[in-house]
């Protein structure tokens, strides 16, 4: 057998730092311990913070717009962080060793978290239903989020990245089948998601709080051992260093050769001569036509060079600007995602303060608590994502001619319709729940006798939409990523749901202190039978309809990414 066809043509290793055997390594049986720890992890993420709302509002007596702000800046923050992890994984450590060293924070977080909300002294005190924390309870419980905040900033932006690592691109079977990991990669998600939507938020509402955080803790140390499990059969894409140096070179080279003419033959721009990069890790970019002004900095001049070597600061390859050209390109794309995470953030607040108004049970005894409904869209995902990979994408491939059915824009573009209908959906039943309210003088009633089913559509639609836009995102941002920037434009994707957190703490804040002028209750009180949250839902649509329009313009305006040679 040629040397060619024993390793992998993409510069991977094997954790002895040798060059990786294609049968020993990668492939679907490195991925089974990696899609082990992420649905242990995302248990354990999902079930802390499915419920936390009704944490906040119930151990640390917060009220409907604290509590909902609290958790959405805690979610977002949990977006933010990942681009810490994906800056140290990219430039220094590798996917890898940033997953594990943060493991170990996201790990002592959660058990914080858990002893003070079990151990008399951490946890506030509670006395006919209402509890008393101190400052320093809520500043532990605090402390324990954001650790857990931290923590998953090393895992989130690498994880998927690290998993598609062990299909190699240059070889067409293994190609396919990384395009079907995304899909089975979000499929795990839900799994640990549905778990602890169903039958950890229970266990918070009915046993207590202590096993409800004790539980996902061990779910994270379970994590942490699937992950190292699997050492000896991964593959490791090699850090490239600094990528932030890299992009601040080509603006520096581009500013001093601000006056020099870029050549109309632009094979005479700069390029190392071989096929090879000299990225770590990374293969040639060929040129493309868009943000000409950085081409400048490929332009070699007789003051580029000291003793024979270019200076980086003066002259960089077409490949090192194309690189910085490949992240520009990204950000429209990316700044698109942003009102539908804001979208995807009410299921954590708008949809459980909406549910606690609604009649829970589930026949006589079995009250279902209200935030156990993102099950629905848990098992939205788990039924939408095979079906999209096993059924859709042949069925559309017939048609379109494309290998993964449609390209990732028009993948995401689908998503978006679906996440305004989503809005739709939950502002028709407000509408009907205000109605049932009115017509029966309902208003001081905690829960009126309306099943809280009724709820189900919204939270499968949402499903649904993730389907299409979260997983072609992620796939959509590994796969137009410079080969030595993977892990910072996975984190890159994951900040717009940070952003949309945000969004939804901005539009919370406006809408409460515009429409609360004048001691008027405004649209989202703490009793909601008072409120107009169906006005919220309304303003969400349309800022999704006027971003679904936008972002038709960004795909239209998109290029993609051409990778040529070898890594080096």
């Amino acid at each position: 057998m040629a040397e060619d066809d024993i390793y992998t043509d993409d510069g991977t290793v094997d954790i002895h730092k040798k060059p990786a055997i294609k049968k020993e390594t990668g492939n679907w049986k490195a991925c089974g311990f990696i899609l082990g720890n992420e649905c242990c992890e995302r248990l354990a993420y999902y079930g802390m913070s499915t419920n936390l709302v009704n944490y906040l509002e119930k151990r640390l007596n917060q009220g409907n717009v604290a509590a909902s702000n609290n958790v959405t800046n805690w979610s977002g923050t949990c977006y933010i962080t990942p681009l810490i992890g994906a800056f140290l994984a990219d430039a220094y450590l590798g996917r890898y060793w940033t997953i594990a060293s943060f493991s170990i924070i996201y790990v002592f977080g959660m058990t914080l978290l858990t002893l003070s909300a079990s151990v008399n002294g951490l946890k506030p005190a509670c006395g006919n239903d209402v509890c008393h924390p101190t400052v320093s309870q809520t500043a532990v419980c605090f402390t324990a989020l954001y650790l857990i905040a931290l923590g998953t900033g090393g895992i989130k932006p690498c994880v998927s990245s690290f998993g598609a690592d062990q299909f190699d691109e240059t070889d067409e079977t293994e190609r396919k089948k990384k395009s079907s990991f995304f899909n089975w990669f979000y499929f795990t998600i839900n799994v640990g998601a549905l778990i602890a939507s169903s039958v950890l938020v229970w266990v918070q509402m009915n046993v207590g709080w202590g096993w409800g955080f004790g539980i996902p803790a061990v779910a994270m140390a379970v994590a942490v051992v699937s992950f190292f499990s699997g050492s000896r059969l991964y593959r490791f894409q090699r850090p490239g260093g600094s990528p932030l140096t890299r992009i601040f070179q080509v603006v520096v080279a581009s500013l001093r050769k601000s006056h020099v003419k870029i050549p109309d033959d632009k094979s005479l721009l700069y390029e190392t001569a071989n096929e090879e990069q000299n990225i770590k890790g990374s293969r040639k970019l060929e040129h493309t036509e868009k943000f000409r002004f950085f081409d400048k900095a490929a332009v070699e001049t007789e003051a580029d060079h000291v003793k024979d070597l270019a200076n980086p600061w003066r002259l960089c390859t077409v490949t090192q600007v194309e690189e910085l050209k490949s992240i520009v390109r990204l950000l429209p794309v990316w700044a698109s995602g942003i009102v539908f995470s804001t979208v995807y953030s009410q299921m954590s607040t708008m949809f459980v303060l909406q549910g606690n108004t609604m009649d829970q049970h589930m026949g006589p005894k079995f009250k279902i608590p209200s935030a156990s409904l993102s099950l629905f869209d848990t098992l939205s995902v788990i039924f939408w994502a095979p079906v999209y990979d096993r059924t859709i994408v042949p069925f559309a491939r017939k048609f379109t001619g494309h290998d993964r059915g449609f390209t990732q824009l028009q993948r995401m573009g689908i998503g978006l319709v679906i996440s305004i209908l989503s809005m739709v959906v939950a502002g028709v039943l407000e509408v009907i729940r205000l109605n049932f309210v009115r017509k029966h003088d309902f208003y001081d009633l905690n829960e009126i006798p309306m099943s809280i089913f009724w709820q189900v559509p919204q939270y499968f639609l949402i499903g649904c939409a993730e389907v299409f836009t979260f997983i072609g995102q992620l796939e959509f941002f590994y796969d137009q990523a410079p080969d030595a920037m993977r892990s910072l434009c996975s984190a890159l994707s994951l900040t717009t749901v940070a952003l949309g957190n945000y969004l939804s703490t901005l539009l919370v804040t406006i809408v409460t202190k515009v429409t609360t002028r004048h001691g008027k209750l405004g649209w989202i009180p703490d009793n909601l039978n008072r409120g107009h949250l169906d006005y919220f839902y309304w303003v969400l649509a349309t800022l999704s309809l006027l971003n679904f329009f936008v972002y038709l313009w960004i795909a239209k305006w998109y290029t993609y990414k051409k990778a040529t040679g070898k890594p080096y």
